[in-house]
């Protein structure tokens, strides 16, 4: 099945998984799916230079951008073929700093609780060995 529209939110992840299909923000901040399951997506990246901010860290955008992916996805795994979603709010929250020199970063966003208008999501920012740079909850609205 390659035609996107038809495919269910689940089937059109793992079509983009298993083909290494990143949209363009993915190609752009170099993060991709790496796991997924109904209700549940882990992303990867390593952060480098191009995502500096001008005081020499990584920009809270990145962190904001790898969060806002995983809780929205978590969604997208969820949805009926056709079915669209949109975040209506994220909060993020900052926990330390990210620099070049952190490695590889994993955002595990996963579905709190789903109804048919809201969904209810969290993620988590964390590095190889397991310290927490960022954490987020999010609502999205189901269209």
């Amino acid at each position: 099945m390659s035609n996107l529209a038809e495919m269910t939110g689940l089937q059109a992840l793992q079509y983009a998984l298993d083909n290494d299909d990143r949209p363009g923000i993915g190609r752009t901040m170099d993060f991709t799916l790496v796991e997924l399951e109904e209700g549940r997506v882990v992303f990867e990246g390593t952060p480098t230079e191009k995502v500096y901010n001008p005081i020499g860290t990584v920009h809270g955008g990145y962190a904001a951008t790898l969060l806002d992916s995983a809780c929205g996805c978590a969604v997208h795994s969820t949805l009926a073929a056709g079915q669209g979603y949109s975040t209506a709010e994220l909060k993020v929250a900052y926990h330390k700093a990210m620099t070049k020199n952190t490695g590889p970063v994993r955002a595990e966003g996963k579905i709190l609780s789903r109804g048919r208008r809201l969904a209810f999501t969290e993620a988590r920012l964390t590095g190889a060995d397991g310290t927490l740079y960022a954490s987020a909850t999010s609502t999205l609205i189901l269209l």
